[in-house]
């Protein structure tokens, strides 16, 4: 079998699949494992792809696999961040006593008052303000997200699909948001300071999150897969009739033959690179889907640590920056320095805009007054790294639902490809979501072929994942 994509997604097929004894060729178009999970080093010190982590509603049977590979190295950690809200620094996970003492009391009150007044609500039309606007009602909408998806997505969320806010919160309601806090408010009080649980602790590894991907290429390589990087994938041949396997041009003209063909590549892509050439619809479908990018700006910090929280949100206007991570605040590492650190500053863009085609200066000049707008500390930058990302979150525009069916249903019905993962389904994930995702495929190929009907079974599981913040 071929696996287009080395992804989390990609390479868990890849290990599952070569362990049951199957003959696996991974194609990857980086020069590294990972994808937006690698991991790599800026100035000595272990960084993220942007702020990652193992969510603890990771299904126990992959969580207990993963702690197979990495061992103790795998940290249970408790969450440490910061929100900020109404011009203020609030913790993160949210703590009710915090919120009472720190919000303005007219934004408090506003927030009682949509509560109460939430059930004669309805969404005007099914769009992302509408539907978080009805359920969380107007004051907590237009504190954060209402800003959160301009910065995050580039567009007013009159023009995103009711649907992205159904994937991306899971506390749609002003009650559910309490009943969230208060949860996490007892668990901490039963175990301890730090607390645990769902919200409030995570799984990180020692090395960064990317370690997770290298223990999954080592354990597929070790299985018997073949995993080459720098392998673009310009084509897929579909083939019918005796021999239905597919064939995968790779971009300096290698050929491979698999009977089944796992593609991870993101889904309009997998369009453009079918031969004989995709119907001109599917191709219109495909040009209908976009992707948001992301310009992450690291910044070594000399002195020690930045601060003590593992991240930073700025959900509101005032700066395009999203979320400012330092990552070894999410480990206990000896092989961090004590006198330097790393800090992350995420900046989602479009590709070619302004921001995607900054130079370090401009883009740390742009940290720096965020720093100063929101009473963070001064850092002493020595150096400034710069990596551009093109497909971190799809975009569910308005009507975005046709074009995807259009894709999706052309991607099912060629013969020997199956697409999965973030990227290749078009959906808004976790990567323990990827990670189900993967064990699902490779449990449907059976001796007698590919289980469609298995598979379809999966698909509607995925069709309820929502992210976990």
């Amino acid at each position: 079998m071929v696996i287009l994509g080395a992804g989390p997604a990609g390479l868990a097929a890849a290990w599952r699949a070569a362990r049951a004894g199957r003959s696996v060729v991974v194609l990857e178009a980086a020069p590294y494992v990972g994808g937006m999970a690698a991991s790599f080093e800026v100035a000595g010190i272990r960084v993220d792809a942007g702020s990652h982590r193992l969510h603890p509603a990771t299904d126990p049977r992959l969580l207990a696999d993963l702690r197979g590979l990495l061992g103790e190295d795998l940290q249970t950690r408790p969450r440490n961040g910061r929100l900020r809200v109404a011009g203020t620094w609030v913790g993160f996970p949210l703590k009710p006593v915090e919120l009472a003492r720190v919000l303005p009391g007219r934004m408090l009150a506003g927030i009682g008052r949509d509560a109460i007044t939430g059930p004669a609500r309805k969404p005007r039309e099914d769009t992302f303000a509408e539907v978080l606007r009805s359920g969380l009602g107007p004051t907590l909408y237009g504190a954060l997200y209402d800003p959160y998806a301009r910065k995050l997505w580039g567009l007013d969320g009159s023009q995103i699909d009711g649907e992205q806010a159904r994937r991306r919160v899971t506390a749609d309601t002003p009650w559910k948001v309490a009943a969230k806090i208060l949860a996490r408010a007892r668990r901490s009080r039963v175990t301890g300071e730090g607390g645990s649980g769902q919200g409030l602790i995570f799984h990180y590894p020692r090395r960064g999150f990317g370690q997770i991907v290298d223990a999954l290429a080592q354990a597929a390589t070790d299985a018997g897969a073949e995993i080459r990087l720098s392998s673009p994938v310009a084509r897929i041949v579909p083939r019918s009739g005796s021999d239905s396997s597919p064939l995968v041009g790779t971009a300096d003209g290698t050929t491979v033959t698999g009977r089944h063909v796992f593609s991870t590549v993101p889904l309009p892509r997998l369009a453009k690179m079918a031969d004989p050439a995709a119907p001109a619809s599917v191709l219109a479908a495909a040009d209908g889907l976009t992707f948001r990018a992301m310009v992450l700006v690291y910044l070594v910090h000399s002195g020690g640590r930045w601060t003590g929280f593992d991240a930073h949100y700025l959900p509101a206007d005032g700066t395009p920056i999203t979320r400012l991570s330092e990552p070894a605040n999410y480990r206990i590492s000896a092989d961090d320095p004590a006198d330097r650190s790393v800090i992350c500053a995420e900046i989602p863009c479009a590709q070619g805009d302004a921001i995607h085609t900054a130079d370090s200066a401009t883009l740390a000049e742009i940290v720096a007054d965020t720093l100063a707008r929101t009473g963070l500390p001064v850092m002493h930058v020595e150096q400034v790294v710069v990596r551009r990302v093109n497909h971190v979150y799809p975009v569910y525009t308005r009507g975005y639902g046709e074009a995807l069916s259009t894709l999706d249903s052309w991607a099912r019905g060629i013969p020997g490809v199956t697409t999965f993962g973030r990227l290749g389904l078009f959906a808004h994930d976790n990567t323990h979501h990827a990670l189900a995702m993967a064990y699902d495929a490779v449990a449907a190929l059976t001796p007698a072929g590919f289980d469609h009907q298995a598979w379809a079974q999966a698909r509607e599981r995925f069709n309820v994942h929502v992210v976990e913040d």
